[in-house]
């Protein structure tokens, strides 16, 4: 076997094998009686809506994971994500690899003061959770609500990474998988997002009735350029520098997808 600096290569494995060994483990997650629920890309994006967008930013904002994300990507690409559950604090997902792997990620749940802090920068600005779920609202709401320190985004110390593969680090290629998906999921189901990190997203919208004259005077406005995202998460997107000097307020003509086609 082939080493570098004493170590064996990794197994070359083709696109093709991995869907056929990802086939064979769902069958086997079939016949053990849990119906998968996996994270199918359809295209070429990882995330298509705003919050599934801007969960992969805040992800790859990360400096601690980022290097051993690119190998995560390819694996969703793949369909290796053949179940991902969400639900209060937890993450739990099954990834066909070798062989079938069990993920379990812990995200500890917004904290009171800070969620007290959030809702109180939002009061009077969101008037329907439809407006929140879409992310179309103001750009000063958004970027309380995407702020990586304070927004409700989960940083680096806050995440328990769990995977049964004998991978050592940290984080490997399947746990970077399923936080792609996350994404992936979080495009179908925004909702999701409030689920994990233990709070009520209803909480920000029960003052609407109180705000309704005021809705009028801080109407919604679209989701967030990829400038702003760029901005907000301290990562460069591609595309975001000529938001910037365009100075439009709207992403220049291509940016959104040359940025997606970096992230591939």
């Amino acid at each position: 076997m082939a080493t570098w600096r004493g170590e064996p290569y990794p197994e070359y494995v083709s696109a093709a094998e991995r869907r056929l060994r990802a086939e064979r483990h769902r069958k086997a997650l079939l016949r053990q009686g849990l119906a998968p629920r996996p994270i199918a890309i359809e295209g070429r994006d990882l995330a298509r809506t705003f919050w599934g967008e801007a969960w992969c930013a805040h992800i790859e904002s990360l400096a601690d994971l980022a290097t051993r994300l690119p190998r995560g990507r390819s694996y969703l690409r793949n369909g290796a994500v053949l179940h991902l559950e969400i639900s209060r604090g937890a993450v739990r997902a099954r990834v066909s690899g070798t062989e079938l792997y069990q993920i379990e990620i812990g995200i500890v749940p917004l904290a009171p003061a800070r969620w007290s802090a959030v809702r109180r920068a939002c009061a009077g600005r969101i008037a329907s959770a439809v407006e929140l779920l879409s992310g179309k609202l103001s750009s000063a709401v958004m970027t309380v609500l995407c702020d990586p320190g304070r927004g409700i985004f989960p940083g680096s110390e806050e995440l328990e990474l769990s995977c049964s593969c004998p991978d050592g680090a940290r984080l490997c290629k399947h746990l970077a998988a399923v936080l792609y998906g996350v994404g992936a999921r979080l495009d179908r189901a925004p909702e999701l997002l409030f689920t994990l990190r233990g709070v009520e997203l209803e909480e920000l919208v029960a003052a609407a009735g109180r705000a309704g004259a005021r809705a009028g005077r801080d109407a919604p406005a679209a989701a967030l350029t990829d400038a702003q995202l760029a901005e907000i998460f301290g990562i460069e997107l591609v595309g975001a520098a000529a938001d910037r000097r365009a100075g439009s307020g709207k992403p220049a003509r291509g940016a959104r997808r040359q940025r997606r086609r970096a992230r591939r």
